[in-house]
């Protein structure tokens, strides 16, 4: 794994989306990887910027529809 407290490059996060999903067959199974490796490995709370606005990231979420959210406040 990556140290988390830098930013990471492109190519370390096209590693790590690889590794989420390598042994996925569609774009469910693709979702269901990235986000279980999401809901496992990301530690939350954590404050980061969206929009120029600070926040706090909660947790994630899958929604039906096929979205990864992050529960913000």
């Amino acid at each position: 794994m990556f140290p988390l407290d830098r930013q990471l490059s492109d190519a370390e996060l096209d590693e790590l989306v690889e590794q989420a999903t390598v042994d996925a067959y569609d774009d469910q199974e693709q979702l269901t990887g990235l986000y279980t490796m999401l809901a496992e490995h990301l530690t939350v709370p954590f404050k980061t910027v969206v929009l120029g606005v600070e926040v706090t990231v909660k947790k994630v979420d899958l929604l039906p529809g096929s979205h990864i959210v992050a529960v913000c406040a």
